[in-house]
């Protein structure tokens, strides 16, 4: 009796509104087979398996994936200029930012582990329609965001490796075409995918290593930013920078999904509870990779920059030319090396973007294209906005950093919409089961959540209280700013007061119509 109550426990109480294999992320002939878990018919199902090395490099992949939106080139950026204007006092905020990042991403794994759907899709079945729309119209411009900055980021790194010969404008069209590089390899299955992640990984650790090695930064003081919490009124604006670029909406949404790529039974406890524990230990190992990367490259400005006149002017269009005047050409010029990187961050982070475009177009409107037009229509969305922009302000630096503040802020505002809905639906039983969150995490998560939110509401309104003039402006910030908060208290009321009976009910009610 227990393990059937058990059983009935783990099962959501919801169905979507889809048939199941058609709304998956990823279709049965696509998962990575995991060892044993068609196996073993008798064994007890609320037994988790023995730990093996081998079923954690089969699960390993996923969490290598969602780390890259911790290496994009908006982080980069936030990294340098946390270094040349704070030094090496913010490293212990980078940490605990990653931390953060970390526990956002754990539970963003958990939900899709434990459901089988990912996150845009629960968010279609929990909400009403209206609601579910302008979530999705919130996580596009989330994702448009994020992607202009990549493109850029690795057209950049095309003009410089190419002395200039090609302008901005073309190496965004280049990395326009990385979608079809993506379909590509996606035909040839899920782990060759993320071996080409893997691989751009490795590029940009052994770049910005390399960066790290030429500089030679201070050992005792990079020990004592990273242990001694330090915080001055100068710094403020690179701290909230650091915390803000960590969570990326559109990677919320993209884990969900990516954790489906392997097979999990749902009907047996301990499977799942494997497969959480498999995936909390290759997510932890990437973002640990992720931190020392951005640690290399906060690093490296910090000891070349921190101090001099050149420290607040400097961002991705000109920080390889400051590190080549300061450091010079060597067996391979530092210019370069900083190229290689970049274009590996913007690279990567841009095809994830992709990635992430599908679920989240996909899971949202309920979508049933083939995947390449999917893509196609994903990358339009970015592409088309970033080449009016590489037209525009090719030639001009300074527009370029103004742009890319107006994109940070873009990113910010759309946070609580992918946080918000994540701690609902993690903290329901009827949704998760057994694995819902308990009091202690959910308290944790919330106040988590709580401080992110409260720190890119402070960035906006030191963005926009610097940025505002005149009586119109003012008025449309006004009411933007009442619709903001007022779908925000909207979301969180709902998680606090929507009765978990009335969930059952609905389910109950589709249960018995499709009978």
């Amino acid at each position: 009796m227990p393990h059937c109550e058990e059983r009935q426990r783990l099962l959501p109480n919801r169905t979507l509104d889809s048939d199941e294999e058609e709304a998956a992320a990823y279709e049965s002939t696509e998962k990575v087979h995991i060892i044993g878990v068609n196996e073993g018919a008798d064994e007890d199902y609320t037994k988790t398996p023995p730990f093996s090395w081998r079923k954690l490099w089969l699960f390993t992949g996923p969490g290598f994936l969602m780390s890259i939106a911790f290496l994009d080139p908006g982080n980069l950026e936030g990294d340098l200029q946390a270094g040349a204007i704070a030094g090496y006092s913010l490293l212990w905020l980078l940490l605990w930012a990653t931390a953060m990042g970390l526990l956002v991403q754990l539970l963003s794994a958990r939900l899709g582990v434990a459901t089988g759907h990912h996150l845009a899709e629960l968010c279609r079945d929990e909400y009403p329609r209206w609601a579910t729309l302008l979530l999705w119209v919130m996580a596009e411009f989330a994702l448009i965001g994020a992607d202009i900055q990549e493109v850029i980021g690795s057209a950049i790194a095309i003009k410089i490796l190419t002395n200039g010969v090609l302008p901005l404008w073309a190496g965004v069209t280049i990395t326009a075409l990385d979608c079809f590089l993506f379909l590509f390899l996606e035909n040839y299955g899920v782990r060759k995918l993320e071996a080409f992640f893997a691989v751009l990984i490795a590029t940009m650790a052994l770049s910005f290593a390399w960066m790290f090695g030429e500089t030679k930064p201070n050992g005792v003081e990079l020990l004592l930013g990273i242990l001694v919490p330090k915080l001055s009124s100068k710094t403020i604006q690179q701290a909230v920078g650091v915390v803000g670029c960590i969570i990326m909406p559109h990677n919320v949404f993209l884990h969900s999904a990516l954790v489906q790529s392997r097979e999990v039974d749902h009907h047996k406890s301990g499977r799942v509870r494997e497969a959480l524990n498999y995936y909390s230990i290759e997510s932890t190992a990437a973002l640990i990779i992720s931190f020392i990367i951005n640690l290399f490259v906060m690093t490296v400005f910090a000891k070349a920059f921190y101090g001099t006149d050149v420290a607040n002017s400097i961002g991705l269009v000109n920080a390889g030319q400051y590190l080549q005047e300061k450091y010079g050409g060597g067996f391979f010029p530092i210019l370069y090396i900083w190229a290689i990187g970049l274009l590996a961050a913007g690279q990567s982070s841009t095809i994830t973007g992709t990635y992430a475009g599908q679920f989240i177009m996909g899971g949202f409107l309920n979508l049933r294209l083939k995947k390449w037009l999917r893509a196609l229509i994903t990358r339009s969305f970015a592409i088309i906005p970033t080449i009016i922009v590489a037209l525009v302000f090719d030639s001009s630096e300074d527009t370029l950093d103004v742009l890319n503040e107006w994109l940070n802020v873009l990113q910010s505002i759309q946070i609580p919409f992918a946080l918000i809905p994540l701690l609902c639906l993690v903290s329901k039983e009827e949704v998760m089961g057994i694995f819902k969150i308990g009091p202690v995490l959910k308290t944790v998560s919330w106040l988590v959540a709580a401080l992110v939110i409260a720190i890119n509401g402070y960035l906006l309104l030191q963005f926009f209280s610097s940025e505002a003039s005149g009586l119109l402006f003012g008025c449309v910030i006004s009411a933007f700013t009442a619709a903001y908060v007022a779908f925000i208290i909207y979301l969180v009321l709902r998680s606090i007061t929507f009765p978990s009976w009335l969930g059952f009910l609905q389910s109950k009610k589709r249960i018995n119509s499709g009978n």
